[in-house]
């Protein structure tokens, strides 16, 4: 259970990190966009895990390794936005947020249960 303080921060850290890759996120992934999905901040605000999406990208996991590429370079550009903010920059460690392609393989799955004739039941005694 996260903190009102975490949370707080995490909406912080999300913001800007959003605003940062809008702006800049073309210089890491071109013709890729990057949505922040989520921000999770351990208790002692050191260490943000940062989850990401990408739109028009084939292969998450080379997106992925180009961010992590940049992470030092990205918590920078984060520490110059929230320095007023915060004693210290939090750590970023970024994750593929992979829950738009878990909801589309359950829909798939609903759906070829719904196409599939119902048995009748048998529990009559």
């Amino acid at each position: 259970m996260e903190s009102k303080r975490q949370q707080k921060f995490a909406g912080v850290i999300q913001q800007d990190l959003a605003t940062i890759f809008q702006r800049e996120g073309m210089n890491y992934l071109p013709n890729t966009l990057v949505t922040i999905t989520k921000v999770r901040v351990t208790p002692d605000l050191a260490i943000a895990r940062v989850f990401l999406s990408f739109f028009n990208n084939t292969n998450t996991q080379a997106a992925l390794s180009t961010i992590k590429q940049h992470a030092s370079e990205i918590r920078y550009k984060l520490g110059a936005r929230i320095k007023d903010q915060v004693r210290i920059v939090p750590q970023l460690e970024f994750f593929v947020d992979d829950t738009n392609e878990y909801v589309e393989r359950m829909d798939k799955i609903f759906d070829k249960i719904s196409k599939e004739p119902r048995q009748p039941d048998t529990d009559q005694e």
